[in-house]
């Protein structure tokens, strides 16, 4: 089991808009093989800041699988206009 994160700068003034995406959004990487969860986590302290948590199976459910599917490309277009920068998306393994 591998968690992605990523933190999310969305442009000022879009939070509701990109709550809205994402709430569409989570139904597209849910369906996928390999997926376990996500959670998403607005900042305490700033309003355009998200953090993104996805449990995958292992990287390939998400880079060889997600980013290749279909769905990615409804993922991008969804969420992507909100991102300022794009977010780096890192992965970790299991707890130490």
């Amino acid at each position: 089991m591998i968690l992605e994160h990523a933190l999310l700068a969305i442009k000022p003034g879009q939070s509701a808009a990109f709550e809205a995406a994402m709430a569409k959004a989570r139904p597209l990487i849910a369906a996928l093989p390999g997926f376990r969860s996500i959670a998403v986590r607005k900042a305490c302290e700033s309003p355009d800041l998200y953090l993104l948590i996805v449990e995958w199976e292992d990287i390939a459910s998400h880079r060889d699988g997600f980013r290749l599917s279909e769905r990615y490309g409804e993922w991008r277009t969804l969420l992507h206009p909100f991102y300022e920068p794009m977010p780096v998306v890192s992965y970790f393994g299991e707890p130490l």
